[in-house]
């Protein structure tokens, strides 16, 4: 559809300058009360009002009833009939897909193993005739899919869609990922670290929500951390912001995949912890080795509490740095609970700057092993730009 191109500083451009920001406002947060609209745009009670009844005409918007404080008030959605958009997560040995409405409603979702070193070529193809198959479940196509977001286990450099650090995700480097994925499924692809899709999955709707500062430290196979400054993710120049596991614990140490030495991955992720059990005790799984801690076994819980401390430590040096207010524990070794975090707090106690505020709250993901999925919906919703008029189309 040709869209009009209005003047500059005129009532019309005005008016769609109001709407852009409430469906921005909606995108980034979800149900709002008009109320909240108002604070969250900083447009006047009437104006909100008046465009809320202008687009909910429109089928842009629904809108019901809620009681907040005791009083009525009117909550505030986008539609579900503005579209379908796809999230998508490959972790070190998963793969994670859902589809959601505009709501963040999931639909459908699935989950794959993946092998030890997958590559982008025949992963991206398993992911688009996955994507194709629950679209045609869903009674429509892939053409129906108004964004696709993507997460995966290594940094991205934005200025150029690829791995930005070498060594990191062999099989994926030197590729274009939401590009060639985009090829393959003729959709909009949006691709972006897994520790940062968990940092904004939790930060729009999560255990960080209504913080104005978060860490989300992702715990498993690998060690990262996507980090939330200002209510945005903060990636840096090149996306590298928060691969705390790169960190060095001891530069005499063992030679970490990064070709560093000493790495906090060497002492605290998935690997290095299972590689501290002989083949016979079993331990060929991080989820054994959560068993066998939930079964009481006392190496295995020792296991997971010095990995914590040493977590803690790297977790009090972001702290230092950036000053969140809440930090947010996720995956496979999140499902450990407190023999993992209580050491990550006293570590903190111990080692962060003190604050007149008290230290960060240090409490574990709202949305388990779907974190990194969450995330990647939220980002394909905020590269989707409706109108109303228009059912939806992709910014």
């Amino acid at each position: 559809m040709v869209r009009r191109n209005t003047p500059p500083g005129s009532q019309s451009s005005l008016r769609e300058a109001n709407r852009a920001r409430l469906l921005d406002s909606l995108k980034r947060h979800g149900r709002l009360t008009q109320i909240e609209l108002a604070g969250s745009t900083g447009l006047s009670p009437a104006t909100v009002s008046n465009i809320v009844k202008e687009l909910t005409a429109s089928g842009i918007l629904h809108t019901s009833f809620t009681s907040r404080s005791g009083r009525r008030a009117t909550l505030v959605s986008l539609s579900r009939e503005v579209g379908l958009v796809a999230g998508a997560h490959f972790s070190t040995r998963q793969l994670h897909i859902q589809v959601a409405d505009a709501t963040r409603t999931t639909v459908a979702e699935t989950s794959i193993p993946l092998a030890p070193g997958h590559r982008h070529d025949a992963e991206l193809d398993r992911l688009s005739i996955v994507l194709g198959e629950m679209m045609e479940a869903l009674g429509g196509s892939l053409a129906d899919l108004l964004a696709i977001g993507l997460g995966v286990p290594a940094p991205i450099d934005h200025r150029t869609g690829m791995v930005s650090t070498p060594g990191l995700l062999p099989g994926w480097e030197g590729i274009d990922i939401a590009t060639s994925l985009s090829t393959r499924t003729g959709r909009p692809v949006f691709v972006d670290s897994e520790p940062n899709l968990g940092a904004l999955a939790e930060a729009r709707e999560g255990a960080a929500r209504g913080a104005a500062s978060s860490v989300y430290i992702r715990v498993g196979h690998t060690i990262s951390a996507g980090l939330v400054v200002g209510g945005d993710l903060f990636r840096g120049a090149s996306g590298k912001t928060g691969q705390i596991g790169h960190m060095t614990i001891d530069e005499n140490g063992p030679i970490c995949r990064c070709g560093n030495r000493g790495c906090l991955e060497m002492y605290a992720a998935g690997p290095a912890l299972l590689s501290l059990f002989p083949p016979a005790d079993g331990m060929q799984r991080l989820r054994d080795l959560l068993a066998a801690s939930d079964a009481g076994v006392s190496g295995a819980q020792r296991a997971l509490a010095d990995a914590g401390r040493h977590i803690g430590i790297a977790a009090a040096s972001l702290c230092n740095l950036f000053d969140p207010e809440v930090i947010v524990v996720g995956g496979e070794l999140a499902g450990a609970g407190e023999i993992l975090m209580a050491p990550m707090r006293h570590s903190l106690q111990r080692s962060a700057l003190a604050a007149t505020g008290g230290l960060p709250e240090i409490v574990g993901t709202s949305f388990g092993e779907w974190a990194e999925t969450r995330g990647a919906i939220a980002m394909a919703l905020d590269h989707v730009r409706v109108d109303a008029g228009v059912s939806a189309i992709t910014a």
